[in-house]
C-alpha cells in the first residue's frame, strides 16, 4: 500500500512524487483540515498528482462511484461527498486494461453490409466494447474479426466503429461503422436523434393510458449510484414514448417504445418509475410485482426467473451516411422473449 500523506491538499504537489504503484495497488491518503469540505473526487485528484503522477478526475471519479475508494474502511460512493478532516482515504487502482482489443472468432448475425457500415442483431450477453469485468467476448471483439482492416483507427482503439451501444442483457438491431466518413456522420445522426429507433419491452401489468409518454430527468439514483433514477435535481432530460401493443390481462403487456431522448437505462428507468418494470429486469425489479398474483404458478415462474430484462430494439432506422438512402432494419423478437409471449399467450386462452 502506497501512503500519501499531504500536509495540504494543495501543497501535496511539492512533495517528492512517488513511484507509480504497480497495477492493483491500493493508495492511501491522510485528509488535512484544510481539505474540509472539499469533493472526495478533488481531494483525491489533487493528492494523487503529487504523489503517483496524474489521474484525471473523471477517472477518479469513475474508480470512486465503482466501489474503490473507502474512507476509513467504509466504502464511498458518491464523488461529491465532502472530505472529513483526519480521515485516512484509499483508493484501488485497478490494473491496466489492453489498449487494443484483440479480434475474437465470434458469431455475428449481420442483416447489412457494405464498404461503409455493418448492421447486426446483438443477441443478449454480449457486451458491446472492452470494460473493467469485461476485458474480451464483446461485440468489438467479433467485429474485428470479421472485419479488421476496415475498423482501424475508426473511433478509437478502444471501441472501434462503435457509435451507439445497448445493454449487455438487450438484444437487437445495431449499426456499426467501418470508415471515418461513416463513423463521423453516423456519430452525429445519434446525438441529433435523427433516426429512428423502436425497442419491444414485456412489461408486469398493463400501463393506464394504454399509449403515452413518459417525460422525467433521469440521474443517479441517490442511494444507490449504480442505478440510475427519475430525479429532481442534477438530470438530465429524458423523454419515452410508449403504445400497447399486446396485453396479457393486467398481468403483462407488450410495449413498443420510442426514444426523444437517448439517456443510460431509459426505457428501464422510465418504466419502473410509472409502475411498470420490465420482466426479469435485474436493477429495476425490487421485487415480485402484485400483477404477478393473476398468472397460473408455472406461467409466474417462468416470468419470474426471466434471467434478464425482457427489451429488444426491434427496429433501426437511418440515412446511409454516405449516399443517403433511407434504410430500415428490423430484428424479429429472440426465442427467449417469444417463448414467454407464448406462455403468456396459453395462459390467458386457457382460463
Amino acid at each position: 500500500m502506497t501512503p500519501i500523506t499531504p500536509t495540504s491538499h494543495l501543497s501535496a504537489a511539492t512533495q517528492t512524487p512517488l513511484p507509480e504503484p504497480d497495477a492493483g495497488q491500493t493508495v492511501e491518503i491522510l485528509a488535512p483540515p484544510e481539505a474540509a469540505g472539499l469533493r472526495a473526487d478533488r481531494f483525491l485528484t489533487d493528492a494523487l498528482a503529487a504523489g503517483i503522477g496524474g489521474l484525471s478526475r473523471s477517472r477518479v471519479k469513475a474508480l470512486i462511484e465503482s466501489g474503490q475508494a473507502t474512507r476509513d474502511g467504509v466504502r464511498v460512493h458518491d464523488p461529491a461527498e465532502p472530505v472529513r478532516p483526519g480521515a485516512r482515504y484509499a483508493l484501488r487502482l485497478p490494473p491496466p486494461e489492453d489498449a487494443v482489443p484483440q479480434p475474437q472468432d465470434i458469431p455475428l448475425t449481420i442483416l447489412f453490409e457494405d464498404r461503409h457500415l455493418i448492421v447486426l442483431d446483438k443477441p443478449a450477453g454480449l457486451v458491446v466494447h472492452p470494460a473493467p469485468g469485461n476485458r474480451d467476448g464483446t461485440l468489438v471483439n467479433a467485429v474485428l474479426a470479421h472485419a479488421a482492416e476496415d475498423l482501424t483507427g475508426i473511433g478509437g482503439e478502444k471501441r472501434p466503429g462503435i457509435v451507439h451501444r445497448l445493454d449487455k442483457d438487450t438484444s437487437g438491431v445495431m449499426v456499426v461503422a467501418k470508415s471515418e466518413r461513416a463513423h463521423a456522420a453516423l456519430s452525429l445522426a445519434f446525438a441529433n436523434r435523427d433516426l429512428d429507433r423502436e425497442y419491444l419491452a414485456l412489461v408486469w401489468g398493463l400501463p393506464n393510458p394504454l399509449e403515452g409518454e413518459i417525460i422525467g430527468d433521469i440521474g443517479r439514483h441517490p442511494m444507490d449510484r449504480k442505478r440510475m433514477a427519475v430525479v429532481t435535481r442534477n438530470g438530465k432530460h429524458a423523454q419515452t414514448r410508449y403504445r400497447t401493443e399486446r396485453a396479457f390481462g393486467t398481468s403483462c403487456a407488450l410495449l413498443r417504445c420510442r426514444l426523444a431522448t437517448g439517456r443510460t437505462h431509459q426505457i428501464r428507468v422510465h418504466l419502473a418509475h410509472i409502475g411498470h418494470p420490465l420482466v426479469g429486469d435485474p436493477v429495476y425489479l425490487r421485487r415480485i410485482p402484485a400483477a404477478a398474483r393473476n398468472l397460473s404458478g408455472p406461467v409466474r415462474e417462468a416470468l419470474t426467473a426471466f434471467p434478464r430484462q425482457a427489451l429488444h430494439a426491434a427496429t433501426l432506422g437511418f440515412n446511409h451516411p454516405v449516399t443517403g438512402a433511407a434504410l430500415s432494419f428490423t430484428a424479429p423478437l429472440p426465442p427467449d422473449m417469444a417463448l414467454l409471449l407464448s406462455y403468456l399467450d396459453g395462459d390467458v386462452t386457457g382460463r
